[in-house]
């Protein structure tokens, strides 16, 4: 009896792990015009990106498709052909670009979002694993302290974009922001949460005040220089420019998630305010990766990491009416729950589905789905011999939330009030032994001959979980045929 436990148990921990999250590192980078000075420029990108070796790279400042090309070819694909790039668009000045790794993400789509300045992309990606999407909003702001109202209008117009997207979407921004502080406009409108849309950003960082100080320091990533050359910026690290902000629905859990700790100004050690990123000494990364970051462009990356694939957690909690023992308030035992999540909409299809085994005394167990949007869906449970159970309507499930449903403190949370009373819980009707919807007359003949056979272990007929079948399993399959138990469905 132990030894089919401890098999359950492997089987549900392997279903568990066989989909463990991916993580995945996505990096921002302002070029500095490229393919500007490529020649002098490309091998600095070359240490830079085989240092950081990123899954996703998003980047402004680039001005062509040959110059993507240019970019894939000679730095991204440079030692192997990982890297693909998605659809770039010619727009106002210069423009954004993506790559991706194309063993781990399919490229979807690039759409553009309108400013009066440059334009704002919509990267959309899809890993081939989860086949979670996310989408990666490339920005470049409007530079100088003096046109804050600029930035403002370019955030008004990607905020309309945003709190227009479904509840739950997972999506981040990232670019060259050309913000000086928390107190501008432009991003007080980048986090603003509205309760009406769900369109805001999270900042990783907590950063108040004007962020040209010494306190933050470790997350400035402009200038990465102190001389001019190769039309860069001067004055030395100085400015939170470069930034990667998260949708509630990437910062919560489930679905696609950011790793907290993870954001970093590649290269800046909080050692070289007003300096420039290669004087020695860099205790971030090594002397080469210095250099390369200062001459390879006056912006330093910013990288965050992420996991695609986290399941959303479901507590369920429920009662099986024969292993209910309710002197001690427990179960005889733990059981197998199989749920499912069900369109609410006739014919009911199911959406996903997922096991687990529920606790004896807590009566909770653990789901995990997957393959489900946000929205509204019937929860339908069983166990080993119990009857078919769904929730008294849609419940609503959030793909970026633990969500918790509990059987056991009222019938009225099963669709026609189909549960019954034990003490003072709510328990599912047990019975049901060949799984066809009803207790009846095949139920109790199956069970009457295992009790006969003496059949003793882990049977289905055994309702009361201990380990025998007897007149207690045939009592209550009996009892429940005689009130022709029998699931209750929309």
């Amino acid at each position: 009896m132990k030894s089919i436990f401890v098999i359950l148990s492997i089987v549900i921990f392997l279903f568990h792990s066989s989909s463990a999250q991916q993580q995945v590192k996505i990096m921002s980078y302002n070029l500095l015009g490229y393919p500007a000075d490529s020649s002098i420029r490309v091998p600095y990108f070359r240490t830079i990106i085989n240092a950081v070796n990123p899954d996703i790279l998003v980047v402004c400042e680039i001005t062509s498709r040959p110059a993507v090309n240019s970019f894939l070819k000679s730095i991204m694909n440079f030692n192997s052909v990982t890297y693909d790039s998605g659809r770039y668009i010619d727009g106002y000045d210069t423009d954004n670009a993506i790559f991706y790794n194309k063993e781990k993400f399919n490229f979807i789509s690039n759409t553009p979002i309108k400013t009066s300045l440059r334009d704002i992309s919509e990267f959309k990606i899809t890993d081939k694993i989860y086949h979670d999407t996310l989408r990666i909003f490339m920005v470049h702001l409007k530079a100088n302290l003096a046109d804050s109202l600029l930035r403002a209008a370019e955030v008004d117009s990607l905020r309309k974009y945003t709190n227009n997207l479904p509840s739950g979407t997972n999506f981040i921004i990232a670019g060259d922001f050309n913000l000086y502080s928390a107190n501008e406009s432009a991003y007080k409108k980048l986090i603003k949460n509205n309760p009406a849309d769900d369109g805001n950003f999270i900042d990783p960082l907590t950063m108040t005040g004007v962020w040209n100080n010494a306190a933050y320091s470790i997350n400035h990533t402009q200038s990465t220089r102190t001389r001019s050359f190769g039309n860069g910026a001067t004055g030395g690290l100085d400015d939170r420019f470069d930034m990667i902000l998260n949708s509630n629905a990437v910062k919560n859990p489930g679905g696609i998630k950011f790793i907290p700790g993870t954001y970093t100004a590649y290269g800046n050690d909080g050692n070289h305010y007003n300096d420039s990123i290669n004087k020695i000494p860099n205790s971030a990364v090594t002397q080469t990766i210095a250099n390369a970051l200062h001459y390879a462009s006056d912006h330093l990356p910013v990288y965050a990491s992420y996991e695609f694939g986290n399941p959303v957690i479901l507590n369920v909690k429920l009662i099986s009416e024969g292993m209910y023992i309710p002197a001690s308030d427990k179960l005889s035992r733990k059981d197998t729950v199989i749920a499912y999540l069900r369109n609410v909409n006739a014919p009911f299809q199911i959406i996903d589905s997922a096991f687990s085994l529920n606790d004896t005394l807590n009566f909770n167990s653990s789901l995990y789905f997957r393959n489900t949007q946000t929205g509204n869906y019937f929860l339908t449970v069983k166990t080993f011999n119990t009857i078919e159970t769904w929730s008294s309507s849609g419940i609503h499930y959030n793909t970026d939330s633990i969500m918790n449903y509990d059987f056991t403190v009222s019938n009225a949370n099963a669709y026609g009030n189909n549960e019954v009373l034990r003490a003072a819980r709510y328990c599912i009707y047990s019975g049901d032994i060949n799984n066809d919807g009803f207790v009846n007359l095949e139920d109790i003949l199956t069970t009457s001959n295992a009790a006969n056979n003496f059949s003793a272990g882990y049977f289905k007929e055994d309702v009361n979980g201990n380990n025998l079948v007897e007149l207690n399993d045939i009592l209550t399959v009996y009892s429940n045929a005689g009130k022709f138990i029998s699931k209750v469905t929309p």
